[in-house]
């Protein structure tokens, strides 16, 4: 049957911890790994995804089983994993199943932050590079495209994706509230650690004007600053770059204050009072508490950032019971195109058949009945279509009306039975007499 030939094996940021994940990882594009996987034996169509939580390959077989040996080989060949810790940490998903976990994958329901929009994008990328180097087909061509329509429908029927369920993006989403628009502010990223890198992206994306980045390692600093194309600063430098900044977020791992009220409070007038928004997502804390005391200066520490997280993440698991249920709707509306699918060649054989069966005994009654004029001929040929169009009909809706899985394989080996579709053609009888 069609839907168990497509099968998903991979590991994801739930089945494996990341010294694990980072043994899978593949540098550059998708395209060798894509060509490794097309030459293996039975593997008929593949796609390859591979990101920082989850690396994954998608396949089609007529040999799912054997195929499968040959691409966990494929896939745990780099890595230093025994047999027994491959199985503990990959997951293998087949059929029915393979189709359901794309599609979770795909709205965003199995990814660590539950309704973040970034899988999406590494999905269709993914699906491009399979699609250039020809290694996708019919199955996962529909199965992909699918894929991605049951993402903007759980986007536009639900609220998966409302409400930051990040620190990094909490931070972004109260700067909007302190700014409204953030084009054109600029910001000082004091530390370069992964959460103010992140928060930093999640800003450039809302059209941030320029970063500074500090550090006390200057190195470290200008490496960061030329992925936003911001500049490098030093330590001793923050506070006086204080007067032309908006927004600071501030990450190290420095045992006592980086920022303290004495020190911004002359610069606020320097300023003109310009609202100054600071994230302190360091722990022991970077910026003074009693900052928030002046006028004009907000201050949020990682607690406030993740109560804010916390009530997002409770609302969008609530989204995500809504969520799931259009998967489960949509993996049908696959499964039953599948079906379809394993049909169509038994529908084509049988018609196939009996279009022979009415082209040969046209050929012996037209001959017998001598010199007909062509009205005659054109008569004597409608009725015979016609005939086995009639006669066609209700074996053809027979086999074409929903059923469970088991009873439509039972229906298509009755149905190739009774026509006698699998015997051997030697005998030019067309399976009648």
């Amino acid at each position: 049957m069609w839907a168990d030939s497509i099968m998903a094996i991979g590991v994801n940021h739930k089945t494996a911890p990341v010294a694990v994940r980072e043994q899978l990882t593949f540098a550059g594009d998708c395209q060798t790994p894509l060509r490794q996987l097309q030459a293996i034996d039975g593997c008929d169509e593949c796609y390859f995804l591979s990101t920082c939580n989850r690396v994954e390959v998608l396949f089609v077989s007529r040999d799912p089983e054997t195929t499968l040996k040959a691409v966990r080989k494929f896939l745990f060949s780099g890595t230093s994993l025994s047999e027994e810790e491959i199985d503990r940490y990959s997951y293998l998903h087949q059929g029915q199943d393979a189709i359901n976990h794309l599609f979770l994958v795909a709205a965003s329901l199995d990814s660590m932050i539950v309704g973040e929009p970034q899988i999406l994008g590494q999905l269709k990328q993914a699906y491009r590079e399979a699609s250039d180097g020809q290694t996708t087909g019919p199955i996962l061509n529909r199965l992909l495209h699918k894929a991605f329509s049951v993402a903007k429908r759980v986007r536009t029927e639900t609220n998966i994706g409302g409400g930051a369920a990040s620190i990094s993006y909490a931070a972004v989403q109260l700067a909007r509230k302190i700014f409204g628009e953030l084009t054109g502010k600029r910001v000082m990223l004091i530390g370069a650690g992964e959460m103010a890198e992140l928060a930093a992206e999640h800003l450039v994306a809302q059209g941030i004007d320029h970063v500074l980045v500090a550090n006390r390692t200057l190195e470290r600093a200008a490496t960061l600053a030329r992925t936003f194309n911001g500049t490098a600063i030093s330590l001793p430098e923050v506070v006086n770059r204080i007067p032309e900044v908006d927004i600071v977020i501030s990450s190290t791992g420095a045992t006592d204050l980086i920022l303290r009220r004495d020190e911004i409070r002359p610069l606020m007038r320097q300023r003109h009072n310009r609202p100054l928004f600071l994230i302190d997502i360091a722990v022991p804390r970077d910026l003074d508490p009693m900052l928030n005391t002046l006028d004009n200066v907000y201050l949020y520490d990682i607690d406030d950032l993740t109560n804010v997280v916390e009530v997002n993440k409770s609302e969008r698991a609530k989204e995500a019971a809504s969520a799931e249920r259009i998967v489960a709707e949509e993996v049908l509306k696959f499964r039953q195109w599948l079906e379809n699918m394993e049909v169509a060649p038994t529908i084509a054989a049988i018609r196939r058949q009996g279009e022979a069966i009415k082209e040969q005994e046209l050929a012996k009654t037209l001959a017998s009945l001598g010199n007909l004029s062509e009205k005659e001929k054109k008569a004597v040929q409608g009725l015979a279509a016609s005939i086995v169009n009639k006669m066609l009909h209700h074996p053809m809706l027979y086999l074409k009306t929903d059923c469970k899985p088991d009873e439509k394989k039972q229906k298509l080996d009755m149905a190739r039975k009774l026509f006698n579709l699998d015997a051997a053609p030697d005998d030019g009888s067309s399976g009648m007499q």
